[in-house]
């Protein structure tokens, strides 16, 4: 089981790239995936921690996408792309929308931090430590995470609350690569850690 410590209030979980037509291309058993982010979130509330939602959205005619960037003018030459970020397919997933006190960042690069106010939020409430899932797990968590640990931020990756179109890059980033940079663990094994943490039996009851 992996071990790691942590203060709930100077920890921030990143939800990122949880939107309903990026779920139903990339993810199989989506209740199982869904409901383990969703008790990662809950748990994360119940302790006090910031709770950051990070999506992809554009302005009308993607003002922001160079056609210098393969990946997004891919995205700006065809309106079929465009319409995944657009609407309902665009909106946070339902089990896990945002509450009254979470966060919502719109980027429109992979990484969450890329031409986002993320990295002021992260200071100014005194954020050191970074609870990253989301899909894809070679996209917007390799991304983040690589940022983030450039930025000296601690991090934890739940890994079963990521996911790739491919399971051997999946396996190789979070079993090879993100734990030289991370803490990489499960949402089992991470909701049983924080049982652990110091301080979180004298939180008061939520």
């Amino acid at each position: 089981m992996a071990q790691f410590s942590l203060v709930p209030k100077r920890t921030a979980v990143l939800s990122m790239d949880i939107q309903n037509a990026i779920v139903s291309a990339y993810v199989k058993d989506r209740q199982d995936f869904l409901e383990k982010a969703a008790g990662v979130l809950e748990e994360a509330r119940k302790l006090g921690m910031t709770i950051i939602h990070v999506r992809v959205g554009f302005r009308p005619n993607l003002p922001e996408v160079s056609l210098n960037n393969p990946l997004f003018a891919a995205i700006k030459n065809s309106p079929q792309h465009q319409a995944i970020f657009e609407g309902e397919g665009g909106e946070i997933h339902p089990l896990l929308k945002p509450q009254a006190d979470d966060i919502v960042v719109v980027k429109h690069r992979v990484s969450a931090f890329a031409g986002t106010d993320l990295g002021m939020i992260l200071h100014a409430k005194g954020i050191d430590t970074l609870v990253l899932f989301g899909i894809a797990t070679s996209g917007v968590v390799l991304s983040t995470l690589v940022e983030a640990c450039d930025a000296d931020y601690r991090l934890i990756v739940i890994a079963d609350c990521c996911t790739d179109s491919d399971a051997d890059v999946h396996t190789c980033l979070t079993e090879k690569l993100f734990p030289r940079r991370a803490t990489v663990t499960t949402a089992s094994e991470y909701l049983s850690a924080l049982q652990a943490v110091e301080g979180w039996s004298d939180l008061p009851a939520v």
